[in-house]
């Protein structure tokens, strides 16, 4: 099986966010939006509760929330951008009073959709964009490290801790650059 990569195309991903906002599904563009500004594996994702990031007694949205990983079991603090906030007010006002998860599923209880779930809403919005490449869940996670490296130039010790890793070679594989992107590289620094 091909290892995922990072949504390369802003426009693309934006077109991902939009296809499921025009119709009505805010809970898949939430996910969408969310999942490529936070960096957090899917898994860690669909586990977020409204409590995470919405403070009830202030009738607020977080700016931050401290989250500890599946995976690694480290614990990790998370900012939320705007755009993610945005996303995540409008997902809401069309909530299911019925759970406490972010990422409710329809049909199971109040408790979050499934890693299966989240792969078909992104492989939809792949698949009727036609956006190319090995597009998948994981592929929101590598998203935010290839823009911030490529485009915003961010420190690989900047990228290594967002996204907990024991070492850079580990951010490496998970930004998925191009030849073309390092050939800019070069060729986009004057010394001289």
């Amino acid at each position: 099986m091909p290892a995922t990569e990072p949504i390369r195309s802003k426009s693309a991903l934006r077109s991902m966010s939009t296809y499921f906002k025009l119709r009505g599904q805010f809970r898949n563009n939430a996910i969408i939006v969310v999942g490529a500004h936070t960096a957090l594996r899917i898994s860690d994702l669909l586990a977020l509760r409204w409590t995470d990031v919405y403070d009830l007694s202030r009738g607020e949205f977080r700016k931050r929330f401290t989250i500890r990983e599946g995976k690694t079991k480290k614990m990790r603090m998370v900012t939320l951008h705007p755009k993610a906030v945005e996303a995540l007010a409008l997902l809401y006002s069309h909530r299911r009073e019925d759970s406490d998860f972010i990422f409710a599923s329809n049909r199971r209880d109040g408790r979050p959709i499934s890693r299966i779930q989240a792969w078909r809403i992104v492989h939809t919005a792949v698949e009727k964009l036609h956006i190319t490449g090995t597009i998948a869940c994981h592929s929101l996670r590598k998203t935010f490290g290839y823009h911030a490296a490529v485009e915003e130039s961010m420190s690989p010790v900047l990228l290594m801790e967002i996204y907990n890793h024991s070492s850079f070679e580990v951010t490496k594989r998970y930004l998925g650059l191009r030849q073309e992107e390092l050939d800019g590289a070069y060729l986009g620094v004057n010394l001289f």
